[in-house]
């Protein structure tokens, strides 16, 4: 029997909402715990997404060296994050040994991804430290807000596809949503006078960065002939196809707020 053409399209929704919610409460605590507890979940969180990276870039089954470069690179950003920056250094053991590794073809990309990675974790505790809570909260809010529009408005609208050859279920009207989400976002937080005027201009910035970190994703999944880089969550795969957009979006919101070009939200 044929599948219904409604089923077909909306047949991953329950799962993927209810992932959404855990993912969204988890991600909420990280924000909202004490610093120590908070560090040590993010920390956690790296090893995971190292963990799967690894899986996806070495050439043959390797658990012991895939699960000793997740726990190297745990370990090193916990360092990192209760010792300082010097401690950063310590991530470079991992990220070596991954690389080296890797598929010859993938040394480059799992390098970068890897890299991207990090500083997005590594940017969580800088955002919240340096720009504070509502800043955090914004930048995650635009990767949800993008993931949900585009998620919705590309299965609806549907047209011609942002990237087939990478990833072929994205349209531009679900790309475009998500800009147009991030702007909206902006420009609610101006008028309630909790943000200057660039946050219109910068949220969609973010979203874009987010959405190119989904890509960079896809990217190796499809080198590699995976369709999830896990199945660690039900309905979402694993922790990159969860945390691939936020890598992207995070990666920028670091780097404008170390070059003081990020607005300050809520005063």
């Amino acid at each position: 029997m044929s599948v219904p053409a409604a089923q077909g399209r909306w047949g991953d929704l329950v799962a993927r909402v209810l992932s959404g919610v855990v993912i969204l409460l988890a991600g909420a605590a990280l924000l909202l715990l004490p610093l120590p507890l908070a560090k040590i979940g993010i920390a956690a969180v790296v090893g995971g997404l190292i963990w799967e990276l690894t899986r996806l870039a070495v050439p043959a089954p390797a658990p012991r060296l895939v699960a000793g470069i997740a726990l190297a690179a745990a370990a090193a950003m916990a360092a990192a994050l209760y010792l300082g920056s010097p401690a950063a250094l310590l991530l470079l053991v991992p990220l070596a040994a991954g690389t080296a590794a890797a598929r010859p073809g993938l040394r480059g990309p799992y390098a970068g991804m890897a890299l991207a990675m990090m500083l997005a974790a590594f940017g969580v505790m800088w955002l919240r430290a340096m720009e504070g809570l509502p800043a955090t909260l914004w930048v995650v809010a635009i990767v949800v807000l993008s993931d949900v529009l585009g998620y919705f408005v590309g299965r609806i609208v549907g047209g011609p596809k942002f990237w087939p050859a990478i990833s072929p279920k994205k349209t531009w009207s679900g790309t475009a949503a998500g800009w147009i989400g991030a702007a909206a976002l902006g420009l609610a937080l101006v008028i309630t006078g909790t943000a200057p005027a660039s946050v219109i201009v910068i949220g969609p910035i973010l979203a874009f960065a987010g959405q190119m970190g989904d890509i960079a994703e896809s990217w190796i999944k499809r080198r590699v002939g995976v369709k999830d880089s896990s199945q660690l969550i039900p309905g979402h795969g694993g922790l990159m196809d969860r945390f691939d957009a936020m890598t992207g979006s995070l990666g920028l919101a670091t780097l404008l707020s170390l070059a003081g070009l990020l607005p300050a939200i809520g005063g």
